[in-house]
């Protein structure tokens, strides 16, 4: 079986290891262009296309789809499958038409709730109790085709999206691998009408915290956007990076700082109150709540304010 392969970051480089791992036939890979990343803004390129290059697998970026130029390398590669894992680009009709047994997507979620871009983030916001991975064929929908396999995995207590995205990248892997060895025999089911939710992408303006929601709302929050955007308050003229906090006890007006030790910064909000225990300044690192506040001296009373 020939396998084509789009996809771009780290979720999707984990898969295609998996099928190279596995011996599939891979002719091609599809990937986004090199783009500016960190602080240098040098080009870089994707995941995926470091690991296609490692392994001589011809590489083809086109800037969008809608031009039938740009499919020409897929249809030369003539695949019978293409699996698709965070590609970032809409696949036209034409596209999910060219391999021969259609397109298999690997989405981040139990679908199908959390279809869309951030299924991993908005279900840990949502304050589900698990999520999954399910291997689906693709149609021209917003990730609406039949199921072809599903697993779930629980979402811990103190589970981030960066470490929830490691649990789900390697289940991914794994499971794409037993959808295509049992291809043949697998039997699509319809996604159930009934559940279904959409995981917009996420805006860094919802990194802003708004100290007048609950404790509970807030410190979801905070898990479900580390590594990024991750979560950023004010005090004074300074904006704050937020990445880790506790439920504590307090009742004061909300964004104020009710006590500041060692162990945590607590901050009261619209219910309850949170410990604050991981923070970084402009320009600065992720410090634990102690060495922050060495180079950041807070004092209780100070209040946050609004962004």
């Amino acid at each position: 079986m020939k396998v084509a392969f789009a996809g771009t970051p780290e979720f999707a480089a984990v898969a295609l290891r998996a099928l190279i791992v596995a011996g599939f036939e891979i002719p091609l890979v599809l990937t986004q262009p090199d783009r500016p990343a960190g602080r240098g803004q040098k080009c870089a390129m994707s995941p995926v296309k470091e690991v296609a290059l490692d392994h001589g697998i011809p590489v083809h970026q086109p800037e969008r789809l809608r031009d039938p130029a740009t499919h020409a390398p897929l249809i030369a590669a003539a695949p019978d499958v293409l699996v698709v894992a965070a590609y970032g680009l809409i696949l036209p009709q034409a596209v999910l038409d060219i391999p021969r047994r259609g397109c298999l997507n690997i989405h981040a979620s139990l679908l199908p709730r959390w279809r869309g871009a951030a299924p991993i983030q908005r279900a840990i916001e949502a304050g589900d109790a698990e999520t999954g991975i399910t291997i689906m064929q693709m149609d021209a929908g917003l990730d609406t085709g039949p199921m072809l396999l599903q697993e779930a995995v629980k979402i811990g207590a103190g589970e981030t999206a960066g470490s929830l995205h490691d649990k789900l990248a390697g289940l991914g892997g794994r499971l794409i691998v037993e959808a295509l060895q049992r291809l043949p025999t697998l039997t699509p089911q319809a996604q159930p009408e009934a559940g279904v939710t959409y995981a917009a992408k996420i805006d860094k303006a919802e990194s802003a915290i708004d100290w007048t929601q609950p404790a509970e709302i807030i410190e979801r929050r905070l898990r479900a956007f580390d590594p990024f955007p991750g979560c950023t308050a004010r005090l004074g003229e300074t904006t704050l990076k937020l990445w880790h906090a506790a439920l504590a006890e307090g009742r004061s007006t909300p964004g104020e700082i009710l006590s500041v030790a060692p162990e945590g910064i607590v901050v009261a909000c619209g219910e309850g109150a949170l410990r604050l225990t991981e923070l970084q300044k402009p320009g600065g690192r992720r410090l634990p709540v102690a060495d922050f506040l060495r180079g950041f001296p807070m004092t209780a009373g100070q209040c946050f304010s609004p962004l």
